[in-house]
């Protein structure tokens, strides 16, 4: 190997990521290969510090739900609620109980204190209002988005009443039913009151698309760009609920791709808005198809990252984060032949790689995969390695 490792590594600094790119991305995105690891979370917020005193950034995106997110954000802009509220209501995926998440709000709080609101920074959860065994009602979504139009349009242009919409939603368990995701035919979503909602929710997103310039002046571009995030939410929960009912053999491959098409579209509302740092499992941000097992059936799907790669080009940035070990999950020292096993070796506890160099310095010598003996680590795959624009690689995860 012609080229020292050690030569292509940086510390994991803000400054030492912009390096990597010719021009500053829009959306920057740092992905992780485990949930629930502090201190994953932790080299997240001290990199989001960084590039808000550093480079401008004014925006954080997790992979939280984007209905709960606009909690955290009412919090961290305008001071709406107490953190004790916002850590309970604003996070899907258990989020709420990390003590980073909850330093990354409080931090953001206190930074956005007596700044104009040009300057304070913002929060948004990219996933929808899903889990992966269970999805929401598009109850919430569907009445704000009602709400709205109703106050700023004419009446006669609403597609239904809001009587018609609660008619047609029934009680929400009908929508959340445990067993519906194993169990197709306990599904609501492909039945006639979900059909005619769908075609509703569609004339209400085409209502609010037409009377943009209207709706603009009367209220804010916040408050139109909130009641955009609700028509695309009440969209793509029906579509979820609608295949979550279908029993064909490529159900679950719809379903990750559909999970996967909401977080693009809500990292392309983010980046309408201005440079924004983006925090998710790499398997959603990496700009290859993705990859997993479920029930025993292999599926292939296109990302988050992959999607709004294909819109935004270069604008888009991605750095991948491998790990050494997770002693506490049974994950030891990699073998010397992985990736992970030459940064192993290297002296830093935690280091950025560039990743493309790193891919050329070892062409001739291709590692091998690592192999992970817990299934929540998802370790990298050395033949995509010259996919991400760097690599942030942390030695040993500490057991909180």
């Amino acid at each position: 190997m012609a080229t020292d490792i050690k030569d292509i590594t940086d510390a994991v600094e803000a400054a030492a990521v912009m390096k990597l790119f010719p021009a500053r991305p829009r959306l920057l995105a740092l992905g992780e290969p485990t949930h629930g690891e502090e201190s994953l979370l932790e080299t997240r917020n001290e990199l989001f510090r960084g590039l808000v005193e550093q480079e401008g950034y004014r925006t954080i995106a997790i992979e939280s739900d984007c209905l709960r997110g606009l909690v955290v954000d009412a919090y961290v802009t305008a001071g709406t609620g107490t953190l004790d509220e916002v850590m309970e209501h604003g996070f899907s995926h258990g989020w709420g109980s990390s003590a980073a998440n909850r330093e990354l709000v409080r931090w953001m709080r206190t930074h956005n204190e007596e700044r104009p609101a040009s300057e304070r920074l913002g929060f948004a959860g990219i996933d929808g209002p899903l889990e992966i065994a269970a999805a929401e009602s598009p109850r919430r979504a569907l009445t704000a988005l009602h709400g709205y139009l109703a106050a700023h349009v004419d009446p006669d242009l609403l597609a239904c009443t809001p009587e018609t919409l609660d008619t047609l939603l029934g009680t929400d368990d009908r929508w959340t039913e445990p067993a519906a995701m194993m169990d197709p035919s306990r599904s609501f979503g492909q039945s006639a009151e979900a059909g005619r909602l769908r075609l509703l929710a569609d004339d209400l997103v085409a209502l609010l698309d037409a009377h943009e310039p209207q709706l603009l002046a009367a209220t804010s571009r916040d408050d139109f760009d909130r009641a955009s995030l609700y028509g695309r939410t009440a969209l793509g929960l029906l579509r979820y609920h609608h295949w979550m009912a279908d029993a064909s053999p490529a159900r679950l491959l719809r379903l990750v791709g559909l999970r996967d098409r909401m977080m693009a579209e809500n990292l392309l509302a983010v980046a309408a808005r201005g440079p924004a740092f983006v925090h998710a499992h790499n398997s959603h941000l990496q700009r290859h198809e993705s990859s997993t097992r479920m029930g025993g059936t292999p599926l292939r799907w296109w990302s988050a990252g992959a999607l709004v790669n294909a819109r935004l080009g270069t604008e888009y940035a991605f750095v991948a984060t491998a790990l050494g070990t997770i002693r506490h999950q049974g994950v030891d020292t990699p073998r010397p032949d992985t990736v992970e096993g030459l940064l192993y070796a290297l002296p830093r506890d935690r280091c950025l790689v560039d990743a493309p160099r790193l891919a050329a310095a070892l062409h001739d010598a291709p590692p091998a995969p690592r192999v992970s003996p817990w299934f929540g680590y998802a370790p990298l795959d050395p033949a995509h390695l010259a996919d991400s624009d760097g690599l942030v690689f942390l030695k040993d995860l500490p057991q909180r």
